[in-house]
This record gives structure tokens, C-alpha cells and sequence, in this order.
């Protein structure tokens, strides 16, 4: 239901403003206002953008929660769609959502009305999942010296881990 009053509301609410500002200011000027948003838009989008996924990668890199730098980087895209898309209530909207402390704001409130459940060595809630810790995987041991084959360092780093564990296990450790 409120997606359909959205998009029932906004084109609505658009053509009002269109007509507003453009029997104030003329067609021209309203025009060239919309241009001139959707380029500064554009340009604004690039580099916030380009700064919340270097955030991202720090997050990941450093192995904490990437859930913050996640969504700020949705906004930040949904923040560009809005300014692409003509019109003055739009972009108002737009260039809200590219001020960090309306994303905080936005993203806060979120955060209340969704719940995150996550699984990692413990099931939901912390409870205790079954097989515990175990990790199953497949490796091949390069007999002739020739550096390990992947498609990536994460599976080369983890065939190395899982290579160790088997010689430890082997060795009785």
C-alpha cells in the first residue's frame, strides 16, 4: 500500500512543484535547474560513492561488521537514482540522503524496526550449532614445487589453513 501511494504521490507532487517554479522563475530557468541538479548529483554520488566502498573495503579487509558501510553505500545509490530522476522534490530528497548525518539519522531508524539474526560458529542467538566449528574442504598438494592454483588468495590462504590442520592432525597435535 505505501509503495503505491509513492508512486502515486511523487509524480503528483513533481508536476505541482514543476508548474510552481516554472510559472515563477519560466520554462528555461526551471529547466536548466533540473540539468544543472542532476549533474551536480552525478558529481556529488561519484565521489561519496567512491568513499563509502573504500570504507567497505576497509571494513572487510579489517574483518569488522560491513553492515554500516553496506547500507550508507545503498543510500548513496538510491541518493543518485533520486537526483537522476527529473524533478525538484526528488532531488531535494536526493541530496538529503548524501548528507552522512541523514543517513546516520535514516540508518538509526532502521535499525529499530529490523531484526538481524546471524550465523557464524554459533547457530541463532548464540545457541550452539550442530558440528561445531568443522570446516569441509577439498585441497590438492603440488608435488613439483609449482605455486598453489586458485581462482584467489582467500582460497589459496585456505587451502593453506586446512593443509597445516591435516599435518597437524597427522602428527598428532
Amino acid at each position: 500500500m505505501w509503495l503505491f501511494l509513492a508512486f502515486l504521490l511523487v509524480p503528483l507532487i513533481e508536476i505541482g512543484l514543476f508548474i510552481q517554479v516554472g510559472g515563477w522563475i519560466g520554462l528555461w530557468p526551471t529547466l536548466a535547474i533540473v540539468v544543472l541538479t542532476a549533474i551536480a548529483g552525478t558529481m556529488l554520488v561519484r565521489s561519496q560513492g567512491a568513499q563509502a566502498l573504500a570504507r567497505l573495503r576497509t571494513s572487510l579487509e579489517t574483518l569488522h561488521d560491513p553492515t554500516e558501510p553496506l547500507a550508507h553505500g545503498a543510500m548513496i545509490l538510491f541518493s543518485g537514482a533520486l537526483l537522476l530522476t527529473p524533478g525538484f522534490f526528488t532531488d531535494a530528497l536526493g541530496f538529503a540522503l548524501l548528507v552522512p548525518a541523514i543517513r546516520n539519522l535514516v540508518l538509526r531508524e532502521v535499525r529499530k524496526r529490523v531484526t538481524v539474526r546471524t550465523m557464524g560458529p554459533r547457530g541463532p542467538h548464540g545457541s550452539p550449532r550442530p558440528g561445531g566449528d568443522v570446516i569441509d574442504t577439498t585441497y590438492t598438494v603440488e608435488e613439483d614445487g609449482a605455486p598453489p592454483r586458485g581462482p584467489s588468495g582467500w582460497t589459496q590462504r585456505g587451502a593453506a589453513v586446512a593443509r597445516d590442520a591435516i599435518e597437524a592432525r597427522r602428527r598428532g597435535c
